[in-house]
């Protein structure tokens, strides 16, 4: 007994073929030939070019945010746990537990922010892209080196205290993605 094959619910009949027929067969075997160029049609906005001013206007919407900034307001929060570390808990080695997991932050950050900076880093996309990949695996790697010798360089270590401000120096990125919206505009007197 034949069966008859399911339709299938189309919002729109197809387009008319484009392109050409592969070997062996043709689009009319094919119910769905088609439907993948009208669909990247549709969804492809016409692209425009920018004039000067509207670039202009794009980068003042959007500020960039100077890793300086984010490397300063890292210290200041590692500063911060480590000194509430020393008063919550009273002992000095809380407090140096804590500022070193803040320098494990802040040190391979200040240096990735030295390297990105560099006049060489901003000289041509390829080389720019090329020199991020790089600093961030410097960073990466420092701060591994300074996490494995946290046992040897500090007396007393506390490790609940060392990752604590690690990871709240770690979470001031996010903070920096809220500095980005913000502007800063100058109001005469």
């Amino acid at each position: 007994m034949p069966t008859a094959s399911p339709k299938r619910p189309h919002s729109a009949p197809p387009p008319a073929p484009t392109g050409t027929p592969r070997p062996g067969r043709s689009d009319q075997d094919d119910p769905w030939a088609g439907w993948n160029d009208w669909d990247d049609e549709v969804a492809k906005p016409p692209f425009k070019a920018l004039t000067r001013e509207e670039a202009q206007a794009l980068a003042a919407e959007n500020p960039a945010v100077s890793p300086w900034r984010v490397v300063a307001a890292q210290a200041a929060v590692g500063g911060i746990v480590a000194a509430l570390a020393w008063l919550l808990m009273g002992e000095p080695s809380y407090f140096w537990s804590a500022l070193y997991g803040a320098a494990t932050v802040v040190l391979p950050g200040a240096l990735m922010a030295r390297g990105m900076t560099s006049r060489l880093s901003s000289m041509a996309p390829g080389v720019s892209a090329v020199s991020f990949m790089l600093w961030e695996l410097v960073k990466i790697g420092v701060s591994v080196a300074l996490l494995v010798g946290a046992p040897k360089l500090v007396p007393h270590l506390s490790w609940p205290a060392l990752l604590v401000a690690l990871v709240l120096c770690i979470k001031v990125y996010w903070v920096a993605l809220a500095w980005r919206g913000r502007k800063t505009t100058s109001r005469a007197p």
